[in-house]
């Protein structure tokens, strides 16, 4: 099997991989036609309201997280995501209730929002860390690949879809359809193998087990350092939903459907980075900063054009750089992390990656409405080319990283930090034993001789 597959050859994956491929459809739907319902349909809605609306739904990420980690740390994985699957799905269920009886109100949607941001703020964590009881521990790089292939083809279809579906019958039915689709995930969590599993340890119930999650995060340079720059992008620089659907409608004039294309137009990019990113073995720091540099000076450049299509064309490395960044980050923190703490470490990450966008949605929204939809675009450029810049001095000055480059030589780019400086003595060493194992033979030989 291809490299880039190589995690779908366990029975368990395969099950998870299709479930999660037809409930992140059915989600990445829900939210074109829940900030459509809010920009189009609902009354005196605007780019503010559709930000509040992003911002109630990670704000239960800064709120919970934590506590959600350690859940994820104590209760048996498999069984809690059914338990935040089947929630999900009520809730969507609910909604599109609501919106087809013609009753729903802008609250309405504020409450929705929170208690789905409640739901999702519990399933991150365990999500992220179950995938660690799927595959091997050597497999897991390609696993979280693929993860991401899952949830980028899933942004790739489900925008798209909406848009129709929005244009055909309405945002109602597409809420009802999410909640169907929920379904498939927990079919395919019931129907796996459990003696096939690989069990991460379980912690025991006890005191400051939170405060020990923090404790260890705070320990570990690399691990703030990625936050600090999946923090700046995640608040100011990937709020899609909102920026995608004010500049389709305000600045060029059009409707829900290219406001869905953009979606999927997006999600080409992340998904070609995704598929990348299941190729990759050993991603690092300096990985996902260049990502979130060459993230910021795209998007500077997609505020700029004049025109729809070529806004929609640079959707495209828009997307592949900001699935690399997170990709990268992902599989830095959970490789890089013991797995008794994965579940909070995990959680911190989470909140700190998509619990930032309650900070960031409102302000965007306002910049779209003070200073116009560029500005929007343009603030999430700046503020990703300022964090990567500022990480990456940072990292060669106490980390001691130096770049070298080669046009005659591969890899044409070397990057050497104090992993890779490890890495070199080992090796030294090992040369060293060796080249004196032979001599002591080669002594023995001849006295032998």
């Amino acid at each position: 099997m291809s490299r880039t597959f190589y995690s779908l050859r366990y029975f368990n994956y395969r099950l998870w991989f299709v479930g999660a491929l037809v409930a992140n459809i059915g989600t990445w739907m829900q939210r074109v036609a829940q900030d459509w319902l809010v920009l189009a349909i609902l009354p005196n809605g605007s780019g503010v309201d559709v930000g509040i609306v992003t911002g109630l739904q990670f704000l239960p990420m800064l709120l919970l997280s934590p506590y959600a980690g350690l859940l994820a740390d104590r209760l048996n994985r498999r069984k809690m995501l059914i338990a935040t699957q089947g929630s999900m799905g009520v809730l969507a269920a609910a909604l599109g209730a609501l919106v087809l009886a013609d009753a729903a109100q802008l609250w309405h949607v504020y409450i929705f929002a929170f208690l789905l941001g409640v739901a999702a703020a519990l399933d991150s964590p365990v999500r992220q860390t179950f995938v660690a009881e799927m595959v091997p521990a050597a497999d897991l790089p390609n696993a979280v690949g693929l993860n991401s292939t899952s949830f980028n083809a899933a942004r790739l279809i489900g925008p798209g879809v909406a848009g129709l579906l929005i244009a055909a019958v309405g945002p109602g039915w597409v809420f009802v359809i999410n909640a169907v689709s929920f379904g498939a995930t927990i079919f395919s969590l019931t129907l796996m193998r459990t003696r096939e599993l690989h069990p991460m340890p379980h912690t025991r119930r006890g005191k400051g087990q939170v405060r020990e999650g923090i404790e260890y995060v705070r320990r570990r340079s690399d691990i703030l350092t990625i936050l600090v720059v999946v923090g700046v992008v995640g608040a100011f620089g990937l709020n899609f939903q909102l920026t995608s659907a004010v500049m389709a409608r305000e600045e060029f004039g059009l409707g829900a459907g290219q406001y869905g294309v953009l979606g999927s137009i997006l999600a080409i990019g992340s998904l070609t980075g995704a598929l990348m990113a299941a190729r990759r073995k050993n991603p690092r720091v300096g990985l996902v900063i260049a990502a979130a540099l060459a993230f910021g000076v795209t998007t500077g450049v997609q505020a700029l054009v004049p025109t729809y299509e070529l806004y929609a064309l640079l959707c495209i490395p828009v997307g592949f750089f900001s699935l690399t960044m997170m990709t990268a980050a992902n599989t830095t923190v959970q490789m890089s992390t013991e797995p008794a703490m994965r579940g909070r470490v995990m959680s911190l990450y989470m909140m700190v990656f998509l619990g930032t966008t309650p900070i960031g949605s409102p302000i965007v929204g306002w910049v779209a409405e003070a200073w116009g939809p560029r500005w929007s675009v343009g603030v999430g450029a700046i503020a990703s080319v300022m964090v990567a810049v500022v990480a990456a001095l940072w990292a060669k000055r106490s980390w001691h990283v130096t770049v070298h480059y080669s046009l005659r030589n591969r890899p044409h780019l070397v990057v050497e930090g104090p992993r890779e400086r490890s890495a070199q003595h080992e090796r030294e060493e090992r040369d060293h034993a060796r080249a004196a194992l032979g001599a002591q033979e080669a002594r023995h030989g001849s006295e032998t001789a």
